[in-house]
């Protein structure tokens, strides 16, 4: 049995979420700088072991002004805390193209488990010789477990921020090498 390394092709992955905003439609962002690594044992993700940082300071929402305010302590305190981590726990194989992956996702210092799906898209040959995996994953966590918690009251009597946030992402990796495991 071989352990394969699998790490993050930054130009083919993107690391996003959505929130609810004024309770009518969704305003999404994403993460430019992010990094994953993996280990399995030989080729199989149902053994993966999964890694993932985020840089605080790399929010993108298409808004700078809003970029700029999830940065500071209302949000995220991007100087306090410059990365959001997530390590993997365990991999639930639920069919060939399909799992559960369970872990801990730690924001601001606060780690807590979450629950995300995994849609495993297959392993295919690139152009320059390497091994690629793509995967969609899909999650929801509640901002405010994180202690994520600003938020203003709207007239009608809503809230500008919903508290559930979307996780969605396209990963794609590539294989590193196999090491023999005595």
């Amino acid at each position: 049995m071989s352990t394969t390394k699998w790490v993050l092709d930054p130009t083919h992955s993107e690391l996003g979420f959505k929130i609810r905003h004024l309770m009518i439609s969704n305003v999404s962002g994403s993460f430019q700088q992010f990094q994953v690594d993996v280990e399995t044992q030989d080729d199989d993700f149902s053994t993966a072991q999964i890694r993932a940082t985020a840089e605080i300071a790399s929010i993108h929402t298409n808004n700078e002004q809003r970029d700029h305010h999830l940065r500071n302590s209302d949000f995220f305190e991007a100087e306090t805390y410059p990365q959001l981590s997530f390590q993997s726990t365990r991999v639930e194989k639920l069919s060939d193209d399909t799992f559960t992956v369970y872990g801990d996702l730690t924001m601001k210092g606060v780690s807590k488990p979450v629950k995300l799906s995994v849609e495993y898209s297959g392993v295919t040959k690139d152009p320059w010789g390497g091994v690629r995996a793509g995967y969609t994953i899909n999650g929801k966590i509640n901002r405010s477990d994180w202690g994520i918690t600003f938020n203003g009251v709207l007239e009608t009597g809503g809230v500008a921020l919903g508290e559930e946030v979307k996780l969605t992402s396209e990963i794609q990796l590539v294989k590193q090498l196999d090491t023999v495991v005595a």
